[in-house]
């Protein structure tokens, strides 16, 4: 199974995150935002790197498009999905930025477990 970062400012959406992909059966790890979820990233152990990293586009301290683009920097093959209920006012659509900085599909919040797998499963046999 594929080792996930998980990085979302929400606990609610991060927790719901990491137990769907844990009962999955892969293994994954979150943080808060962009440079909580840099440092999971580099400090992941070498013989297990990072697979999949799911971002959320606005958080604090370092948004998601700044951290697709470092992400994309440090590994030009690693799987991104982005992801966004919109912004405060739910009305920004990034959604198409972050995949033109890199990340291979994207999310709108809310979404359900099942669009979660199915988006994880495409991703990683992509």
């Amino acid at each position: 199974m594929a080792s996930v970062l998980i990085i979302d400012d929400d606990d609610v959406a991060r927790t719901v995150l990491l137990r769907t992909l844990t009962v999955a059966g892969h293994e994954a790890v979150g943080a808060r935002d962009g440079v909580e979820g840099m440092a999971r990233f580099r400090d992941h152990p070498p013989d297990r790197p990072v697979d999949l990293v799911i971002t959320d586009i606005f958080m604090p301290n370092q948004e998601g498009l700044a951290t697709i683009i470092e992400l994309r920097r440090a590994s030009a093959s690693l799987k991104i999905i982005a992801i966004s209920g919109g912004g405060a006012r739910a009305s920004l659509n990034v959604l198409p930025v972050a995949e033109a900085l890199g990340a291979h599909r994207t999310l709108r919040k809310p979404f359900t477990p099942a669009e979660v797998m199915e988006t994880v499963r495409s991703v990683l046999e992509g």
